[in-house]
């Protein structure tokens, strides 16, 4: 019997990030002061997409908290927008991604936010469910709202741990 394939998270950063889309997160220099000094904009940290007949929507999402190792055996991907994630807590989730190929999704990675981390999948992107390892896993989503489905999921044919 073979052993599942294992994936060691790594620290997310917007380079090792950026074939897959986009961090969020207030480092650097702020773009703009605003609000009679008193506030530091980050500006523009997205690349949002929502496509044709699609608009923005704030939803927010409640998911149980996992642990690691984790077993991934589904990820999906929205072929028509892109899907930001933003953690109302200050708490790390786990971010998993893979490479689009003839087979389907390959070459997973596995990345581990900071404290006031969010991300952006771009439109496309395989990327596994919304992976909070603490409570109360209570996230803002930015996303399309349309009339169209924009949603695919795979299940893999062999699950992938992650540590």
């Amino acid at each position: 019997m073979t052993a599942a394939p294992v994936i060691h998270t790594e620290p997310l950063t917007a380079a090792a990030f950026a074939p897959f889309g986009d961090v969020l997160e207030a480092t650097g220099a702020p773009d703009k002061i605003i609000n009679q000094g008193l506030c530091s904009r980050f500006h523009d940290r997205a690349r949002m997409d929502f496509g044709a007949g699609g608009r923005a929507g704030i939803s927010l999402f409640q998911a149980q908290p996992r642990s690691l190792p984790y077993k991934l055996d589904l990820v999906e991907r929205h072929p028509e927008g892109s899907q930001a994630f933003l953690c109302l807590s200050q708490d790390p989730f786990l971010v998993i991604v893979a490479e689009d190929g003839p087979q389907g999704p390959h070459r997973f990675r596995a990345f581990l936010t900071a404290p006031g981390q969010g991300i952006n999948f771009h439109r496309n992107v395989w990327h596994g469910v919304l992976t909070p390892l603490s409570a109360p896993g209570l996230f803002a989503v930015v996303d399309r709202i349309g009339d169209t489905a924009n949603l695919e999921e795979c299940l893999l044919p062999t699950s992938i741990w992650i540590e």
